[in-house]
């Protein structure tokens, strides 16, 4: 089946939000409301199969030459297919595109982050503006999502 990687659309919003909504549910993501995909669609990144989304991932540029890779999300049929590194690798060239530092996320999997050459860092090392969503979280305070780095500016 043919596969194309790139920018969400506003017609993908709705199935962007499902999406991210599952893995939500399941408790590996932050929910997002309808209304935040659409604001933020130019953040999105998507794959499609048969023009259906079969995983997305956001850069959100948070602060200076910071941003944060999130809402990455791959539906259950096509775990461990590669669209997760691509949509990371794809982030990744934006960020340099952008002359970004460094890019972070926050995520339950920092070993498929490791592999692709991201470090686990320390969150109080990010600025405290990351946090703003932190607080919308059902788990906040007892966070248990590990933050990943990855500096660009030397690649």
């Amino acid at each position: 089946m043919m596969q194309n990687l790139g920018r969400a659309k506003l017609s993908e919003g709705t199935e962007i939000f499902e999406l991210i909504n599952l893995w939500a549910t399941r408790g590996q993501l932050l929910p997002r409301t309808l209304g935040e995909v659409y604001e933020n669609i130019r953040d999105f990144y998507v794959v499609r199969e048969e023009n259906k989304v079969i995983a997305c991932a956001a850069l959100h540029i948070t602060w200076g030459n910071l941003a944060e890779l999130k809402s990455i999300a791959v539906i259950d049929e096509k775990q461990s297919s590669g669209y997760g590194r691509m949509l990371v690798d794809q982030c990744v060239q934006e960020g340099i595109e952008l002359e970004l530092s460094q890019i972070f996320a926050l995520t339950y999997q920092p070993k498929f982050f490791e592999k692709l050459g991201w470090h686990q860092a320390d969150v109080m090392s990010l600025p405290q503006k990351v946090w703003n969503e932190c607080y919308r979280c059902p788990k906040f305070p007892a966070c248990e999502e590990i933050a990943v780095t990855i500096d660009i500016n030397v690649l």
